[in-house]
């Protein structure tokens, strides 16, 4: 039962909402500048922390419930192509007549430009960046905008509360009165430094990797990726520059024919 609960993402999800809302409530327990302004009647700040941790954790379940991207079937995958299988082949240049669709070989779905198969979530994925344990789900072409909204909302959130919990802190005459007196806001001082720098490196991570339109799996594993071998080091062919990018990452819904994008840049280099 409890293998089936955390495969399920039901213990994940869980212990995030516990652990926000202790940390939270340590803070306005404790003489911090969020309780002391609470004490005179000053409720925006207090009210604004509240809101920006309801809303990280509003963000988390939605990046975590919502479908990342999954490719359906053969017909869904034929219907948001703008070519055929057929007029693709023709089109891509005879040094790289292998980049093709395929078919993948666990779900034996035909995989569009940029996808991949997950083997925790058993799906294909359309522009698979990773499987996030934590949020217990993809990071895809659907969902990987809302991702990086929530890492942003995440760190102003655990940024407020590091510097509240320090607030709190109080001196004593001896270690073992100080430690008794700050025990739980040391605690939470410690739990939001250590989720702090990690988000801070995600959310630096994935703007870059937004900047230039790709994704972690393709980062990282460009000399295994067939449409991406034959590229240098430096090349991209899906890069339409900074601008381009981010207004496409932020702007852009639905799917998009990374087949075709791919095309113009192979021809235009031929």
């Amino acid at each position: 039962m409890c293998k089936n609960m955390f495969k399920s993402g039901c213990l994940v999800r869980t212990v995030h909402v516990i652990l926000t809302w202790l940390t939270t409530l340590v803070l306005f327990l404790h003489n911090t500048d969020l309780r002391k302004c609470q004490e005179r009647g000053d409720l925006f700040q207090p009210v604004l922390f509240s809101s920006v941790v309801l809303l990280s954790v509003l963000l988390y379940f939605t990046v975590s419930l919502m479908d990342p991207g999954f490719v359906l079937s053969d017909s869904d995958t034929k219907a948001t192509s703008v070519y055929s299988n057929e007029e693709l082949e023709k089109m891509i240049p005879q040094d790289h007549s292998s980049l093709k669709q395929r078919r993948c070989g666990y779900c034996f779905l035909m995989q569009p430009m940029r996808a991949k198969h997950c083997k925790m979530c058993k799906r294909c994925v359309r522009r698979f960046d990773h499987h996030c344990p934590w949020i217990d789900n993809c990071v895809g072409e659907r969902n990987h905008k809302w991702f990086l909204l929530y890492l942003c909302v995440q760190f102003v959130a655990l940024s407020w509360g590091l510097q509240a919990s320090w607030s709190g802190v109080v001196f004593a005459p001896t270690w073992q009165q100080w430690f008794t007196q700050n025990g739980l806001l040391l605690g939470a001082f410690a739990l939001t430094a250590v989720f702090s720098v990690v988000v801070l490196l995600l959310l630096c991570i994935h703007i870059y990797l937004a900047s230039v339109n790709t994704t972690t799996w393709e980062f990282m594993s460009r000399h295994r990726i067939v449409y991406l071998k034959h590229c240098d080091s430096e090349e991209n062919p899906f890069d339409r520059g900074v601008i381009c990018n981010l207004w496409d990452f932020c702007c852009v819904c639905g799917t998009v024919a990374w087949e075709r994008i791919y095309i113009r840049h192979t021809n235009g280099n031929v």
